[in-house]
């Protein structure tokens, strides 16, 4: 997933009435109302962003986030993670040997939080108009391999499949297939603005200042049946401008709980020496970080430059400059700990190989230095950003192979770019819809991928994708994972860098923390509960 700022400017009509304060947790310090988690996250309105928490737009972490606590899915991931189980369905299940038609049955008494009945129709109407509406910064593609959807009764429906896919059960956990209904979505156009209806575990109510969503309340849902156990009335997601006025919050007792983002100095100051009353809790992570390239861009197209860039760069180097404990090298597209990875890039080319790199662009008849600019966002992937990229350049720089200057941009201007290809080598992060190596994979080399990259292989994507996705068991799919990652690895169309681990810290008191994010960062607000002093 690529997990972009929303950016939404004051347009007519988008915003959502201020929200007086709710309870003592939103009147100010944390105390006994909600329980309130600070997030860097930023959510504005403007023409090209008008619907920031619509499923058939959302497709990024934040705006996902609020998704999950609100909008419901036929499956989701339990809480230790593995294979998704029913939520809204109490039963889902491939009904062939080829997973190519997969059947859900709703749970009885689903409602929506206006009370209305969720029915099978709902189910299909939800799919079909992400499908219809096709945003192009939306989440569409995780729901293409569809064909028809059927909805005959009104506790199933059966999804037919255009080509076997034994992850589909996952891309339904997803926000993408999040179930709404007709009454306050239309069947072809975006819900401008921040409202969000379903039948999540929380209703949502936003509170807009300045054009900026600052707070958005979640209050338990009452009409809600699903898998998710509650463990709170009501929480809170409170943004701040940066990890310093969210650290100084949850110091200072304002909020009860931070995961997005804490930056490389605050997970060293919190495991050294924390604030009294806070603990930071380490998590499981899947995000990585890479370099894309314009394979079209002459800089860049010949592919020995990419190579060269692989051999040279030092993740080691890099990790221990920038980011310290919160991240590790990365070798592969596919994170080490999702099954199929293989260290392709480190097999290929080492790890700060000048001498590999100088061979490479000697053999191709590539003069040297090769000039090239790294582009990357200034405001979306937090404090670190900036420091990495200024590394990058200087240990490319100190090989004398490579010219390198660096540019940084708002994301606004930046991912705009980026997709009609005027940046001929870009910085970007990935948090995986869900914990398959599919997700890793399929999403930069097939077709209409969402990096936007001419990069195209007849191999991956005729034979390898499609070979992966018909395996139910995933190690099966390993020997095309596998492949796949070579090819990459041979190409360079990206170049990943590195793994994130997660972290999250919080106040004494708070229970549920450990569970409150999950792998794939997704956050679960129903997780969290209070202890003794909390």
């Amino acid at each position: 997933m690529n997990r972009k700022t929303m950016v939404l400017t004051a347009a007519a009509g988008l915003l959502t009435p201020t929200l007086a304060a709710c309870g003592t947790a939103t009147g100010g310090g944390a105390g006994s109302g909600a329980i309130v988690v600070g997030t860097t996250d930023r959510f504005e309105a403007a023409e090209y962003a008008p619907a920031p928490f619509d499923p058939a737009y959302a497709y990024d972490a934040g705006a996902w986030n609020v998704l999950r606590q609100t909008v419901q899915t036929l499956m989701h991931t339990p809480r230790g993670g593995g294979e998704p189980v029913p939520e809204a369905a109490s039963d889902c299940r491939f009904t062939d040997t080829g997973n190519e038609s997969y059947r859900c049955t709703l749970r009885p008494g689903l409602k929506f939080a206006s009370g209305d009945p969720v029915t099978a129709k709902d189910v299909k109407f939800s799919v079909e108009r992400v499908l219809a509406i096709k945003d192009e910064n939306g989440p569409s593609s995780l729901l293409a391999n569809i064909d028809t959807v059927d909805a005959k009764t009104t506790d199933t429906v059966v999804f037919h499949l255009k080509t076997p896919d034994a992850t589909f059960p996952h891309k339904l956990a997803t926000p993408a297939a999040g179930i709404v209904s007709a009454k306050n979505y239309d069947a072809k156009k975006l819900r401008e603005g921040f409202s969000v209806d379903g039948s999540g575990p929380y209703t949502m109510k936003a509170e807009v200042k300045n054009n900026q969503l600052v707070r958005a309340v979640f209050s338990k849902n009452p009409h809600y049946k699903g898998d998710l156990k509650l463990h709170n009335d009501k929480a809170e997601l409170r943004t701040y401008a940066d990890s310093t006025a969210m650290g100084k919050a949850l110091a200072d007792g304002k909020i009860h709980m931070i995961s997005r983002t804490l930056s490389p100095a605050q997970i060293t100051e919190l495991s050294t020496k924390p604030p009294k009353g806070v603990n930071l809790t380490p998590l499981p992570g899947l995000e990585i970080r890479y370099l894309g390239f314009n394979t079209d861009a002459p800089v860049v197209k010949d592919k020995a430059v990419r190579q060269a860039l692989a051999a040279a760069v030092d993740r080691t180097a890099l990790i221990d400059k920038v980011y310290g404990k919160s991240a590790q090298p990365l070798y592969s597209l596919v994170p080490t700990t999702v099954t199929g990875h293989v260290n392709s890039f480190f097999n290929k080319y080492g790890d700060a190989n000048t001498a590999k790199a100088a061979t490479l662009l000697k053999d191709a008849g590539i003069k040297t230095p090769v000039k090239l600019t790294l582009n990357y966002t200034t405001d979306h992937y937090g404090d670190g950003t900036a420091a990495e990229f200024e590394a990058l350049k200087a240990q490319l720089n100190s090989t004398q192979l490579f010219d390198i200057t660096v540019q940084g941009s708002e994301w606004a201007d930046f991912r705009p770019a980026q997709k009609k290809g005027d940046h001929a080598a870009y910085g970007l992060g990935w948090f995986p819809d869900y914990p398959d190596a599919d997700n890793f994979l399929a999403p930069f080399l097939e077709q209409d991928n969402f990096l936007g990259t001419p990069y195209a292989n007849a191999t991956v994507r005729t034979r390898l994708i499609p070979e992966s996705r018909r395996a139910a068991n995933r190690d099966i799919a390993v020997p095309a994972i596998t492949e796949m990652q070579d090819i990459v690895a041979e190409d360079v169309p990206v170049l990943p860098l590195w793994q994130g681990k997660q972290y999250v810290a919080a106040r004494d008191g708070i229970t549920g923390v450990e569970w409150s994010v999950n792998a794939i960062s997704d956050l679960q607000l129903w997780e969290l509960g209070r202890g003794a002093s909390g």
